[in-house]
């Protein structure tokens, strides 16, 4: 049985150069991610709250994509997004489970086993693990954890371990090899010429 494999878009604007936020979001949502996270810490909470739920519309069209915010709870509550991504320093995941109905998904980034375990026993739904390899927005976490690092997490934790940091097409299938449900991006799903044809070479590649 060939396990699912997670395209995990993460959105900054400030990286954006020929198009808008709101059309990355929605040529993600149209290529068929399966997960977008909108990371746009800086937004005034109105604006963050539009684009969500722009999102959220878009992707219950298509489907198959899930919104995700990255901290604001309440943001992605009134958004009726699908989850909440957490950083090291936000809200407890188990406050946010009070807060939250069932279904909600809760993620959260982790730098370490330790804390990918610690994530696991408060009832993370998965985490994203990295820096992976070295990225230039990564450099506050120190050296890359690496795919040993990576393959040691994945092996002790059982829920979704999504790699995250410097990965590029060249990158992806080894982080599947080492046992990554998934890979997340900004730049690599930003930058590219088509996300259509990256998504969709990207799918083949996992799959062989």
């Amino acid at each position: 049985m060939i396990r699912p494999f997670h395209l995990f878009y993460i959105t900054d604007r400030t990286q954006i150069k020929s198009t808008t936020l709101e059309a990355s979001i929605a040529q993600a949502i149209a290529a068929g991610v399966d997960w977008v996270q909108i990371r746009e810490k800086d937004l005034p909470a109105r604006s963050l709250l539009a684009v969500t739920e722009t999102a959220v519309s878009q992707a219950r069209q298509h489907g198959t994509t899930r919104v995700l915010v990255n901290d604001r709870l309440d943001v992605a509550l009134a958004a009726h997004a699908h989850g909440v991504h957490l950083s090291t320093h936000s809200m407890p995941v188990d406050l946010v489970r009070k807060l939250a109905p069932p279904e909600f998904l809760v993620g959260v980034s982790c730098h370490s086993l330790a804390a990918a375990q610690a994530a696991e026993k408060a009832g993370a739904d998965y985490l994203l693990l990295g820096p992976i390899f070295s990225t230039p927005s990564k450099l506050q976490y120190g050296p890359p954890l690496g795919l040993a690092t990576l393959r040691r997490v994945t092996s002790e934790v059982s829920i979704p371990v999504i790699a995250l940091g410097g990965i590029n097409a060249d990158r992806v299938a080894a982080c599947r090899e080492n046992g990554a449900a998934g890979i997340a991006a900004i730049r690599l799903f930003q930058e590219a010429d088509s996300l259509q044809t990256l998504v969709d070479s990207l799918r083949v590649m996992v799959a062989g």
